[in-house]
C-alpha cells in the first residue's frame, strides 16, 4: 500500500454532514471560490443553490473550513513523521482513517517530540529489552530477569530502580495509545460527572449570592446544560468555586487490566496493571479532564456566541419609530441629567442639562421648566430615558410632568448599554465635534428608538449587552459572528445610498471601509445619486464590488423606478419586461393585482428566468421600498411608573424583552431590574417536552405581557411568567 495522505472529499463529506444534496453544496461552494458573498448568494443566486437561506450557506462555510483545518492539521502530522523518518505505509492509513481533530492528535501522541522523561531515561539506560519480556509474562522471577540490568553506572542501583524504569517505559506508553484514551474518554463523557463545590473561605467573596447553585454541585456531563459550564468556568476562575470531572476510576481500571493482562498473574502482570493505573492517574485522566472541560467550553461558547448573535440580530431588526420628535434623556446624579431633542429624522436640534435627582446642583423645579419648555417648542412627542444610573428616579420625574403638566407626552425606556462607548468613539466625534461626549449619549439614546439599526450599527457589538457570560467567549469567534449578524442585518434591510452613513455602507455586501467612504466623498463632491449605476463612477468600486453592492443600495427618488427595490440590476430587463404585461396606466393597486398573478412558471419559462427569481422580481415590485422591520411591533409607551416594592405575585404588565439566554428571557417592565421568564415559565407545564428553546418563544424587542411570580426586594430579582394560570400553581 502507498504511503499517500489522502485528501479529503470535500463536497459529499459536507453534504453528508448538513444532510444537504451535493449538487447545491458544490454550486455555494462554487459561488464563494468566486469571491461571492452570503448576502449575494442567498439572495440573487436561489437557482444555483436551490434557494439555501444565509444561515444554510454559512453552515456550508463553517463546515468546508472545518475539513481544510484538519486536512492541514493531516500535513503537518505527515510532514513531521517524514522528518522523523518514522513515515510509512501503515502510518499512512492509520492517519487517513482520522475524522476528527481529536483522534489526529491520539495518533500523533507517541511519535511527537516531548522533553527529556522518565521514561526515555529508562530506555537510554537499556531497559527496553527487560520492557519486551514483560510483554511475554515470563514464568521466572523478576530476580532472575532483572538482575543482569543493575547497572550503577547507568543510575540502576538495584532491582528497585530496574523495576521503577520499566514501570515508567509502560506508564508512558499506556498513557499514549490512542485506543485505550478513546475508550476512557467515551466511558468518561458518558458516565462522568462535573462537581463543583465552594471554596473554603471564599462565600465572602460571593455576598450577593451569585454561584449559590453551584456551592453543592454535580451533574452528569452529557447532561450539563451550556449556560451550566459557562457559570462554572466563571465561578472557578474568580476563585469561589473548585470544579472537577469524576468517574469510576475502579470500572477504569478494571478495563485496563483486561485489555493489557486479560486472565494472566504474576510479577509481569502486576507490574503491568501498576503501571496502567499509573498512566491513568498522572497522564490519561488529567489530559481528558483537560479535553472534556475544554470541548464542553468550546460547545458552551459555541452556543453562547450564536446566543449573542440571535439578540443582536433581533435588536438590529427592532421596529422604526418615525414621524415623532425624540428627546433624549440620559439619566445622571452628580454631572446632572443630559437631553437632546432629534427631528423626525434624528437630526440634532437642541440640548440642556438639568438636576432633577437629589445632588450638588439639586433644581427639581429649574430641570422641569426646561422639559416642559422644549417639549413645547419642538413639538417632542416621546422622551427616551436611558435604563442606566437613575432611571427609576427619572422616569418617576418624567411621569410627574405628564401627570400634572404634559398629558399628551409618553416615554419609553431605552436600554443604553454601549451609548457610553460611543459618546467616546471617532464616529461620535466626527459627528458632533462641538459636543461634550455626555451630551453625545443622550442623542444616542434617542436616535435608538428612531431608526435602531442605524444608531446601533455605530458601536462595537460587544458592548450591547444582549449576551450571556459575554466578556469570557473567545474575541476571535465572537467578532466573526457579529460580524456575520451585522452583515445579515444591514443586507436584508438594505439602505438609502443617498443618507446611509459610513457605517452601514461598511456592512453592505461587496462594500469596504475605502468604498464606503468613497461613496460619502462621491456624494458630497457630486450631490446624492441619480441611479445605482452611478456607483461605478465611485473610485475604487470595481465591477465585482458593484455586483454584490447594489441590489441592497436604494435610491427612493432616483430616475429609475427599480432603483428603489431589491431587484438587482442585472435583472432589470427582466423585470421591464414584467412590467409590460401589466397596464402601468392603472391605479398603483391595480397594477399590484395584476402583478400578483404574473409569478407563475409558465411566464417563467417565457421570459427564460428561474422562477424563483420571477417570484422575487414581482414581490420587489409588489414592495417598492419596503422596510422588513415595518412589521415588528412597537415599543412600550408609559406615562408612569412603578418600582420594585410595587409588584405583586400575579400583576399583569407589559413589557420588553431585552436579552434573552439559554435560561430564559430578560423582560424590562418598567422598574429598575429586568424581569426573568424563566425557561420553564415558557410553556404552559403539560406541554413542556424535552429540553425548551427560549428562542423558539421570544426574541429580543418582542413585547409581551407577563405576569409577575415572585420578587425578591433583598437581591433584587423578579420572576415572570408568559401565563397566569402559572401564578397560582407557584403559590401552592
Amino acid at each position: 500500500m502507498a504511503a499517500e495522505l489522502k485528501a479529503l472529499d470535500v463536497v459529499p463529506t459536507v453534504a453528508q454532514t448538513l444532510n444537504l444534496p451535493q449538487v447545491k453544496v458544490k454550486a455555494t461552494l462554487d459561488l464563494l471560490k468566486a469571491g461571492n458573498t452570503v448576502p449575494f448568494i442567498a439572495r440573487y443566486r436561489k437557482e444555483a443553490t436551490g434557494d439555501l437561506d444565509e444561515v444554510q450557506i454559512r453552515d456550508v462555510q463553517a463546515a468546508t473550513k472545518k475539513l481544510e483545518d484538519l486536512q492541514a492539521r493531516k500535513s503537518t502530522v505527515q510532514k513531521a513523521l517524514m522528518e522523523q523518518g518514522s513515515w510509512s505505509a501503515q502510518l499512512a492509513q492509520q492517519l487517513n482513517a482520522q475524522t476528527t481533530m481529536q483522534g489526529v492528535e491520539d495518533f500523533y501522541l507517541p511519535y511527537k517530540q516531548k522533553r527529556r522523561t522518565k521514561a526515555t531515561i529508562a530506555k537510554e539506560a537499556g531497559l527496553m529489552p527487560l520492557a519486551r519480556l514483560v510483554q511475554t509474562f515470563p514464568t521466572q522471577s523478576f530476580e532472575v530477569a532483572a538482575t543482569e540490568y543493575v547497572q550503577p553506572e547507568r543510575g540502576l542501583n538495584d532491582l528497585a530502580d530496574v523495576r521503577n524504569g520499566v514501570h515508567e517505559i509502560f506508564a508512558e506508553v499506556i498513557g499514549e495509545n490512542a485506543g485505550l484514551r478513546a475508550w476512557i474518554r467515551n466511558y468518561t463523557q458518558e458516565n462522568g460527572q462535573i462537581v463543583a463545590r465552594l471554596k473554603k473561605k471564599a462565600a465572602a467573596e460571593d455576598s450577593k449570592g451569585v454561584y449559590r447553585l453551584y456551592y453543592e454541585f454535580q451533574q452528569r456531563i452529557k447532561n450539563v446544560q451550556n449556560h451550566q459550564v459557562l457559570a462554572l468556568n466563571r465561578g472557578e476562575k474568580t476563585g469561589i468555586l473548585n470544579v472537577s470531572i469524576q468517574v469510576d476510576q475502579d470500572a477504569i481500571e478494571r478495563y485496563l487490566k483486561f485489555r493489557l493482562v486479560g486472565q494472566r498473574h504474576g510479577w509481569a502482570a502486576d507490574l503491568l496493571v501498576e503501571a496502567a493505573r499509573d498512566a491513568y492517574k498522572r497522564f490519561i485522566g488529567p489530559a481528558i479532564e483537560r479535553e472534556l472541560r475544554k470541548d464542553l467550553t468550546e460547545i458552551a461558547d459555541a452556543d453562547a456566541i450564536h446566543v449573542f448573535g440571535q439578540n443582536l440580530y433581533h435588536l438590529l431588526m427592532g421596529p422604526t419609530l418615525r414621524g415623532q420628535v425624540v428627546l433624549g434623556f440620559d439619566p445622571g446624579i452628580r454631572t446632572g441629567s443630559k437631553l437632546a431633542v432629534v427631528d423626525e429624522r434624528g437630526k440634532f436640534l437642541d440640548k440642556a442639562v438639568i438636576y432633577p435627582h437629589r445632588a450638588a446642583k439639586y433644581d427639581p423645579a429649574g430641570a422641569k421648566k426646561t422639559i416642559i419648555e422644549l417639549v413645547q417648542k419642538y413639538q417632542v412627542t416621546l422622551v427616551a430615558i436611558g435604563n442606566g444610573t437613575a432611571s427609576r428616579e427619572s422616569q418617576q420625574f418624567i411621569a410627574d410632568i405628564i401627570q400634572h403638566d404634559l398629558p399628551d407626552l409618553k416615554y419609553v425606556v431605552v436600554n443604553e448599554a454601549g451609548a457610553s462607548v460611543y459618546s467616546a468613539s471617532d464616529v461620535a466625534r466626527q459627528e458632533f465635534p462641538d459636543l461634550p461626549v455626555e451630551q453625545r449619549s443622550a442623542i444616542s439614546i434617542a436616535r435608538r428608538l428612531q431608526d435602531p439599526m442605524a444608531e446601533l450599527i455605530k458601536i462595537d457589538p460587544q458592548a450591547v449587552g444582549v449576551g450571556q457570560y459575554q466578556h469570557d467567549l473567545p474575541d476571535k469567534e465572537l467578532t466573526q459572528e457579529l460580524d456575520q449578524v451585522l452583515e445579515s442585518a444591514v443586507n436584508q434591510v438594505g439602505v438609502n445610498l443617498n443618507t446611509a452613513s459610513p457605517q452601514l455602507l461598511l456592512h453592505i455586501a461587496g462594500l469596504n471601509k475605502t468604498t464606503a467612504q468613497n461613496i460619502i466623498a462621491y456624494r458630497e463632491q457630486n450631490g446624492a445619486f441619480k441611479t445605482r449605476n452611478e456607483l461605478k463612477k465611485v473610485a475604487k468600486l470595481g465591477p465585482k464590488a458593484f455586483e454584490q453592492a447594489a441590489g441592497f443600495l436604494r435610491i427612493p427618488d432616483g430616475t429609475n423606478r427599480l432603483d428603489n427595490t431589491d431587484i438587482h440590476p442585472e435583472s432589470y430587463a427582466i423585470a421591464q419586461k414584467v412590467l409590460k404585461k401589466i397596464d402601468t396606466s392603472q391605479p398603483l393597486e391595480q397594477q399590484k393585482q395584476q402583478l400578483a398573478t404574473l409569478a407563475q412558471p409558465a411566464v417563467a419559462d417565457e421570459l427564460a428566468v428561474g422562477i424563483q427569481t420571477l417570484k422575487d422580481i414581482v414581490d420587489s415590485l409588489l414592495h417598492p421600498g419596503r422596510d422588513v422591520r415595518a412589521a415588528a411591533t412597537g415599543a412600550v409607551l408609559r406615562t408612569d411608573v412603578l418600582s420594585l416594592k410595587d409588584l405583586q405575585p400575579g400583576m399583569q404588565l407589559q413589557g420588553t424583552v431585552r436579552n434573552v439566554v439559554d435560561f430564559g428571557a430578560f423582560v424590562d417592565i418598567g422598574v429598575h431590574e429586568d424581569g426573568l421568564i424563566h425557561v420553564n415559565n415558557m410553556v404552559p407545564k403539560r406541554q413542556r417536552r424535552g429540553k425548551i428553546n427560549p428562542h423558539d418563544y421570544v426574541a429580543v424587542g418582542d413585547v409581551v405581557t407577563v405576569w409577575v411570580l415572585n420578587v425578591d426586594i433583598q437581591r433584587e430579582r423578579i420572576g415572570l411568567t408568559l401565563f397566569k394560570d402559572q401564578v397560582s400553581e407557584n403559590t401552592h
